[in-house]
């Protein structure tokens, strides 16, 4: 990995994290100051997450966190239904590699482990949501269609869109979740493709349920925006 890969993998997971607000302006050198980095692997950074759509880029001011309203990070979950709803079909047509069907088997256990103790610590958090990562990437794997999984990659880019960003704070959340991976690793199983499919789209539907519940009463940013532009 080049530098300036690392860089790019660094400040899109500082992004996703929440470590810079909505619309906020990022500046080369603070951004260098805090990566430990010089600024020309920074400028190549801030460039490629702007052409996966992470920021924005406004002449005279630079780049800035991409700032959505609430119908847009739902409208942005609704295609990942559609695209992971596919990738889910693919993969219950194709079967899971022995590979693959073993990192499901030992993320469905780990999850499991994690649920059992009826809440999630904090410390637990992390974990669960490797959880989920490396049962998405199983599917995605398995479904053997590279601009599918370019396009959910990018509605993952989407700060708040993606379950691998939002970590619930009721386990009863986490336990929906779960066992909707359990559902779906039994479907993929027994080649039902369009089973799979819904399963893989109600899955998705409860994380916009979700997000819709956590935002309830509070504005994002960008909703300030969208209502004046209306």
């Amino acid at each position: 990995m080049t530098r300036s890969q690392s860089v790019t993998d660094r400040l899109r997971e500082a992004i996703l994290a929440g470590v810079f607000s909505p619309a906020e302006k990022l500046q080369e050198v603070p951004l260098a100051k805090m990566l430990d980095v010089s600024r020309t692997p920074i400028r190549a950074a801030l460039h490629r997450l702007a052409a996966e759509g992470m920021l924005e880029y406004a002449p005279n001011r630079g780049y800035s966190v991409r700032n959505l309203a609430t119908a847009e990070l739902l409208e942005v979950i609704d295609i990942r239904g559609v695209l992971e709803g596919l990738a889910a079909r693919f993969a219950a047509e194709h079967g899971l590699t022995p590979p693959l069907e073993a990192i499901y088997r030992e993320a469905l256990a780990d999850g499991d482990t994690l649920l059992a103790k009826g809440m999630l610590l904090p410390e637990d958090k992390p974990l669960f949501r490797d959880v989920n990562v490396r049962i998405h990437d199983a599917i995605g794997q398995a479904a053997g269609n590279r601009m599918i999984n370019d396009m959910i990659r990018q509605c993952h880019n989407v700060p708040m869109s993606s379950d691998r960003n939002i970590l619930w704070d009721e386990y009863r959340w986490k336990l929906r979740s779960h066992d909707d991976h359990h559902r779906l690793f039994e479907a993929i199983m027994a080649r039902e493709p369009y089973r799979a499919e819904q399963l893989m789209r109600e899955h998705i539907h409860s994380i916009k349920s979700q997000l819709r519940e956590q935002l309830a009463g509070r504005a994002l940013p960008g909703d300030a925006t969208s209502a004046h532009a209306g």
